[in-house]
């Protein structure tokens, strides 16, 4: 019989673990206004904007809801202090990969915005990976169950 032993995290831990939870949740602001654009709000959008709007393929919203309903699900298994976060982290990484793959390289998307447009993809995906090694490290140290 093996008994688990589980120690408690410092402080730093739960700074990080509510502040990953806030980024994941604006992500998931970002995709229900990014879901629910009104009639105005494409009126509004020059040609070149509206005509990458319109043309994503549904597997790329996907993996946006995938990646930031994800992130933030797996920061929650933080706060509650569970394995599986670190799983489901992972997926949430992947999504963001594949979305921002098709935005930056299979779209005209740095021609319409310009070069700025790398910047919430450099974000998000470091974020990601640091997430990533976070839940793995809190495993490790017996933090997560």
């Amino acid at each position: 019989m093996t008994t688990e032993v589980i120690k408690k995290p410092p402080t730093w831990f739960w700074v990080v673990s509510v502040i990953a939870l806030l980024w994941n949740l604006m992500g998931v602001g970002s995709y229900l206004m990014d879901a629910y654009v009104s009639i105005e709000q494409l009126e509004a959008m020059s040609q070149e904007m509206r005509e990458l709007y319109e043309g994503r393929p549904a597997w790329v919203t996907a993996c946006f809801a995938v990646a930031v309903f994800g992130g933030t699900l797996a920061s929650i298994a933080l706060l509650l202090r569970k394995k599986w976060a670190r799983p489901v982290f992972i997926i949430s990484l992947i999504a963001a990969i594949a979305q921002f793959t098709h935005w930056l390289f299979m779209t005209n998307s740095v021609e319409v915005y310009g070069t700025g447009v790398y910047i919430m993809p450099i974000l998000v995906i470091a974020f990601g990976v640091y997430l990533v090694l976070f839940a793995k490290k809190g495993i490790a140290n017996g933090w997560l169950k």
